[in-house]
């Protein structure tokens, strides 16, 4: 078995500690190498046989991550290591919206800490077709999507838009289920978190915190690549806006 190759929740986690360094590496003997070192072995991700290898997420190999952020820093003078692409897109999501990331990668330790993401078993979609997971990293991805799939939340959610009066159709593209499908279709929807769960942490999920959405809108808030961003309904709709305007011209 090969070393697996860093995932998100590993290199925003990096990422974040090369950042408050002010973009320095940080060798192997540094206290907060050998702490992350330690929580990067602990993530539910990769599975018990990584643990076996040589050298898996030892301070060696966070303190080498670390100096593949500074040296691929676009204001860095010196000789750049090599790095795979993902890593260079987390530098630049770092460097762009950097409150965010370390927003998520507080979130992942947090989460971390308290037990509550080693309890949440794998869920469908974590991971896109294309092998890349939000910024959040995969494990708050896990988080959002247990939630969201949450039989009781989805109900509440539906009773809340019929009591306030509104159709229940998609909150970006107005797809009616009912409409389309009929009686089969009557009173489905899916439901999506509004707020990026880095923003809103771990507290217990609001009504007004989700969202009601099409099969495939709520696939596309979740879609994403490396480096790219939570998609928010709002954010999905401006999306679309865009795209239609570009088709008309």
């Amino acid at each position: 078995m090969r070393t697996p190759a860093w995932t998100e929740d590993e290199l925003v986690l990096a990422g974040a500690l090369v950042v408050k360094n002010g973009w320095r590496e940080l060798r192997t003997e540094d206290p907060e190498v050998q702490e992350l070192s330690g929580l990067l072995r602990s993530l539910p991700i990769h599975g018990a046989e990584a643990l076996t290898l040589p050298g898996f997420r030892s301070p060696g190999s966070v303190s080498r991550k670390t100096t593949d952020f500074m040296t691929n820093h676009p204001q860095y003078g010196g000789a750049r290591t090599r790095c795979g692409r993902p890593t260079l897109l987390m530098i630049d999501a770092l460097i762009h919206r950097e409150a965010e990331m370390l927003q998520a990668a507080q979130a992942i330790e947090e989460g971390i800490g308290s037990g509550e993401l080693y309890g949440i078993p794998p869920q469908p979609d974590e991971v896109d077709e294309t092998g890349a997971t939000a910024i959040e990293g995969r494990l708050l991805v896990r988080r959002a999507l247990a939630r969201e799939r949450d039989p009781r939340l989805r109900k509440l959610k539906i009773e809340q838009a019929r009591r306030r009066g509104r159709p229940l159709h998609c909150e970006v593209c107005a797809f009616d289920f009912a409409h389309t499908y009929g009686e089969l279709g009557d009173g489905y929807i899916e439901v999506h978190h509004v707020t990026p769960l880095h923003v809103s942490g771990s507290r217990e999920t609001r009504l007004d915190d989700l969202a009601c959405l099409c099969a495939n809108c709520h696939r596309m808030c979740h879609r994403s690549r490396p480096g790219g961003s939570w998609r928010t309904p709002a954010s999905l709709r401006a999306q679309m806006r865009k795209s239609t305007r570009s088709a008309l011209h």
